[in-house]
């Protein structure tokens, strides 16, 4: 069928809007109808190829949409359904066998070589390949061809375009902590970097009842959006340092960084108590080191984390339940952008001057 996406063709971009022909479904694959995307640090990371994926491509992790054509063998899903688009996996490996679908064997097959896990590719123009199926889907356009392992049926009266971002960002931080450092009630937990991964993670350390929570980053605006979202202590690391302030106040049970920086890490996993945990959500990019005494990781635990270690099938809807109760109000991280203005998106969420921004679909952007 005929789309159009948001095409990028060299290094850094531009993004462009061009029409593409994407593939039919194939047997267990699922058609949508994008509402919206958000916009992941991910997203830029590769368009500046500091993660390198082929070119041209077309990318978006982060899709809410409609069903619109469903393949022969897929079950768990059908047209007209409501769905958040998240990570791909096997299903057959040992960590998706044990509900461990982001350590799934083959993740990077499946989600960040451009391709179908059997080579071929979903998206051309003209006789010209484009590179597709980011994360089974490449969603910054009007249609998405996912994998049905990656589609995830949400309640048709929940905001659908607010969504996307559960499967990536919010499902990352918030599963960070309930999934895998798994905090008790009144323990303290301490979130270096207040982006749209962090402020996740605040939330849930606030739904799962952390007694102290520590907001750690250098801007004083996000620094504040965190009070409001559950910490209880801030710190602005221009002017204070994190990891003495946290062990004046005891120390932290849990801990988790989401800069990558190595001062970031470092102090995450400095100011834990003794036999403390903490989680490591970004890499800090190729060739990113951390040197530590190891007398500082004895008796403490330190994990890398990816997707939340989630079950995406039930961990999104459980997500999507904790906003509805008004425990998520991620939408206070939130800026709404129409897809024509995608490079204003991509230049605030680099400047930080937006946390989280959607890229909405308007009606008559959709092609038939």
């Amino acid at each position: 069928m005929k789309i159009e996406a948001m095409v990028v063709r060299q290094p850094g971009g531009p993004f462009c809007r061009e029409a593409l022909e994407l593939d039919a479904p194939g047997n267990h694959e699922v058609l949508v109808r994008v509402v919206a995307a958000g916009m992941c640090h991910t997203d830029l990371a590769v368009v500046d190829q500091s993660f390198p994926f082929p070119l041209p491509f077309v990318l978006g992790h982060e899709g809410s949409g409609i069903v619109e054509r469903v393949g022969a063998g897929v079950t768990s899903v059908a047209t007209g359904d409501h769905v958040v688009l998240t990570f791909n996996s096997c299903g057959a490996c040992r960590s998706c066998e044990t509900g461990h679908q982001a350590y799934c064997h083959s993740f990077s097959a499946l989600n960040l070589s451009g391709c179908r896990i059997d080579g071929s590719t979903t998206l051309r123009c003209g006789g010209e390949v484009v590179h597709g199926s980011f994360f089974s889907q490449s969603s910054f356009a009007t249609h998405a061809l996912a994998d049905e392992r990656s589609v995830v049926p949400v309640p048709r009266d929940a905001p659908l375009e607010l969504l996307g971002p559960l499967g990536c960002g919010v499902q990352t931080g918030a599963g960070a902590v309930i999934n895998m450092l798994r905090p008790w009630p009144g323990s303290t937990a301490a979130v270096f970097g207040t982006g749209a991964v962090g402020l996740s993670a605040i939330m849930a350390a606030r739904i799962v009842g952390c007694g102290r929570i520590f907001a750690v980053d250098p801007v004083q605006h996000r620094l504040d959006l965190a009070s409001e979202l559950g910490a209880t202590d801030l710190i602005n690391v221009t002017q204070q340092d994190a990891k003495t302030i946290i062990h004046n106040a005891g120390g932290a049970d849990i801990s988790l960084d989401t800069s990558g920086s190595a001062a970031g890490v470092t102090s995450a996993i400095e100011c834990l108590k003794r036999n403390g945990s903490c989680g490591l959500v970004s890499s800090g990019g190729r060739g990113s080191t951390v040197t530590l005494p190891i007398a500082q990781l004895m008796g403490r635990h330190v994990f890398g984390v990816i997707e939340g270690d989630a079950n995406p099938r039930t961990f999104i809807p459980e997500l999507v339940e904790f906003h509805r109760q008004g425990k998520l109000p991620f939408e206070r991280m939130v800026k709404f952008y129409d897809m024509s203005e995608i490079s204003r998106a991509a230049a605030d969420s680099r400047s930080g001057a937006t946390i989280k921004p959607i890229i909405r679909f308007s009606d008559d952007f959709n092609a038939s």
